[in-house]
């Protein structure tokens, strides 16, 4: 059999890329209905699939998997209608990609390398949200720009007047909300109200992992939705943030980078 041109279908948002493994992963945690036990099934260790998950359920409107997080031991998680729809459709786009380059090869004499390499935009942001706007307010100079996030839970980003009239900004559209885990800041019970902070996220610890000088804290906001921060070793340990705790993610509004899907 000769080898004939192939291609990879990614789906992408700023911030964020889906493709076949991610898709793979999906599908092993419809038939094992534990992320730990898809993950060993595609190759990925506990942290990569558990990553994957909430990058995709952050991204979408409705969560792709409901899952508890149970650790390597395993915990259940369930592949929702919309996770259904996904796979289908992302198979349903991978034959027409692979129907459209067979066409492509026969019929165009270019070099595919050149035809098909593309200019894809990355971030460093670790947190990537699909939000809908409720309220834009501009002056001359900045635009404010207020977004639900998760149920019971806006975002607030102030961003140029420009950028906002550039992106169109209204009341009912989708915008990608991108922050730094480094900009994300913890606070434990009882946060000051009188604090120059605007957004406050509360949320539960699901996941700490620890290095020498930083912790990793990842907090369930509700929803499917996610927010991980980048703190000191010794703030981790001076909240006591263990899987469980109620905590609250500070964010100040200039830190919230939107983007279009």
């Amino acid at each position: 059999m000769t080898d004939g041109l192939r291609g990879a279908l990614v789906l992408e948002r700023t911030g964020s890329r889906m493709g076949a493994e991610r898709v793979a992963l999906l599908a092993a945690v419809g038939r094992t209905g534990s992320i730990s036990a898809a993950a060993r099934e595609v190759g990925l260790s506990y942290k990569a699939a558990w990553d994957g998950v909430q990058a995709m359920n952050n991204l979408f409107s409705t969560p792709v998997v409901t899952a508890a997080p149970g650790g390597k031991a395993g915990g259940g998680a369930v592949l929702t209608p919309t996770g259904e729809k996904l796979i289908a459709a992302y198979g349903a786009m991978e034959e027409g990609v692979a129907k459209l380059l067979a066409s492509f090869e026969k019929s165009l004499n270019l070099d595919p390398a050149e035809v098909l390499r593309g200019l894809s935009l990355r971030t460093s942001a670790r947190n990537a949200w699909l939000c809908k706007v409720w309220s834009v307010a501009a002056d001359d100079v900045a635009a404010q720009v207020r977004m639900h996030l998760a149920e019971g839970q806006d975002l607030t980003a102030v961003i140029t007047a420009r950028s906002a009239a550039e992106m169109r900004l209204a009341p009912g559209a989708e915008v990608l909300a991108l922050v730094k885990s480094n900009f994300v800041m913890l606070a434990g019970a009882g946060v000051p109200e009188r604090l120059s902070v605007r957004n406050r996220l509360k949320g539960r610890v699901i996941e700490r992992i620890d290095a020498p000088l930083a912790s990793e804290v990842t907090l369930d906001l509700g929803g499917a939705k996610t927010v991980t921060a980048t703190i000191t070793r010794d703030s981790a340990e001076m909240l006591d943030l263990q899987p469980g705790t109620e905590t609250t993610a500070l964010i100040k509004s200039s830190h919230v980078i939107l983007a279009l899907p």
